[in-house]
């Protein structure tokens, strides 16, 4: 606002009519974010994203899961995020334990949810 000379309320007006346009979208902290074209963005936290790694790939129980250092680049995050992650899909039993050297494998299929 300080850059152009705007006001408060001309950039929450102007924000509006973007929002109207599906242009823009509120995002946490009470701030805005510009939606570009063809730019769609997945939300959801990054544990169900990877675990969707799963059935989008094709995993079967027994098979070995991405490495770590792949999700980063799959998914545009860091390292300690995807271990988070990771160590959330381990505690509810759908990988087996990684470490230095082992290969994290699929235990359990996700819930599809119900067919009906």
């Amino acid at each position: 606002m300080q850059e152009y000379g705007i006001s408060r309320g001309v950039a929450l007006r102007a924000f509006g009519v973007l929002q109207k346009q599906g242009l823009a979208a509120p995002a946490p902290g009470g701030r805005w974010r510009v939606i570009r074209q063809g730019q769609r963005t997945d939300r959801r936290p990054l544990a169900d994203r990877i675990a969707d790694v799963i059935s989008d790939d094709g995993l079967d129980v027994g098979a070995i899961f991405p490495s770590a250092s792949a999700l980063c680049v799959r998914f545009g995050v860091s390292r300690p995020t995807v271990s988070k992650a990771l160590d959330k899909l381990e505690a509810a039993g759908m990988l087996s334990a990684g470490g230095q050297g082992k290969l994290r494998t699929v235990r359990a299929l996700p819930n599809q949810g119900d067919p009906s």
